[in-house]
């Protein structure tokens, strides 16, 4: 096994050294060669102006002017992007080529994939972007990322982790998909592979791309594989079939493997029982928490929204027991 993992890094450090050994190219400003095919592909890849009214419950963290990429996956002018670029938004404008910009009608917002669709409300004239498979995407794979702006906008990058992604808003993706080195324009870009298929959307710039002595800095990508499962529905009611996860408002932090309430949800579930941030949340339903991921399935599993869901916080030096009525977060939202 330890060989295995050295074998593993190698594949890694080499594939990064390759990358780095070409970056100064692409800082330079020099353009890589451009094929029709090239070009074709990558204007699948659009940009997203999104506005989001002031009194927005993401108004303050995520801003009231959003900019990022979408990728047109069909010839209707449907679009996949990142979720929080268009939640809560009044209006998105969808930007094709270099001068071109239509409006677009947000179609779906899904919380457990972190997924957002919508669909352009004029033809776009672009070729869709195929679907890939990202299941089989693994360490030391060699992809392409792309934001919107073309084949200047595109990057080599490679595959450093598949794990599971804990987000502080009670955000939880199983097998994300990380790569190195960062890619700054990841909200919405794509990750393709050798076949011009997309397989990953992107999501955050993240410290630790790959976990190791010296962690390396990249990017989180949602794997497509996970739109696939719920696309029928999204397109059909704007939200996933599933029963909706009860959600308490807690913006966390691990340490150590305790978990840190950092903030709270205005007006939400956990801040309107008393929750309060410097708290430490050390069990639920009477269960043990030992890790943020660990604390979310378990709240997951205990409770639906409207349940009072038991808490075991510690307080300072002081042990209290709180009852949470977990809520719907779709509720809480200010969605047009």
């Amino acid at each position: 096994m330890a060989r295995a993992c050295a074998l593993s890094r190698l594949a890694i450090d080499a594939a990064l050294a390759l990358l780095l050994l070409l970056a100064p190219l692409a800082a330079s400003g020099q353009q890589p060669p451009r094929s029709p095919s090239a070009d074709r592909l990558l204007a699948a890849v659009v940009g997203l102006r999104a506005s989001v009214p002031a009194d927005a419950r993401t108004a303050d963290t995520l801003g009231t002017e959003r900019e990022g990429s979408g990728i047109v996956i069909d010839a209707s002018g449907l679009i996949v992007t990142i979720g929080y670029l268009i939640l809560e938004a009044s209006r998105v404008e969808v930007r094709v080529g270099e001068a071109r910009a239509v409006p677009a009608e947000i179609l779906a917002y899904d919380h457990e994939t972190g997924f957002g669709l919508l669909r352009a409300s004029a033809p776009v004239d672009v070729t869709p972007m195929r679907l890939g498979t990202s299941a089989n995407i693994g360490e030391g794979d060699r992809l392409l990322v792309s934001g919107f702006g073309g084949p200047l906008a595109a990057r080599g990058a490679v595959v450093v982790s598949r794990r599971d992604f804990v987000g502080y808003w009670e955000y939880l993706l199983e097998r994300a998909i990380f790569t190195a080195p960062p890619y700054p324009l990841f909200g919405g870009a794509a990750l393709i592979d050798g076949q011009g298929e997309l397989v990953g959307i992107g999501s955050l710039v993240v410290a630790d791309a790959y976990e190791g002595e010296q962690p390396l800095p990249g990017n989180m990508f949602v794997p497509v594989d996970r739109l696939k499962e719920v696309l029928a529905d999204l397109l059909t009611s704007g939200r996933s079939s599933k029963p909706p996860r009860p959600w308490l408002g807690i913006y966390a932090s691990e340490i150590d493997g305790l978990v840190m309430v950092r903030r709270l949800a205005s007006d939400g579930p956990a801040a309107n029982a008393g929750v309060q941030p410097g708290d430490v949340i050390i069990g639920v339903a009477g269960r043990p928490v030992t890790s943020m991921a660990d604390f979310y399935r378990k709240l997951w599993a205990a409770a639906k929204p409207g349940d009072r869901v038991p808490l075991t916080i510690l307080k300072g030096a002081d042990i209290e027991e709180l009852e949470v009525t977990a809520g719907d977060r779709y509720r809480w939202l200010r969605l047009p």
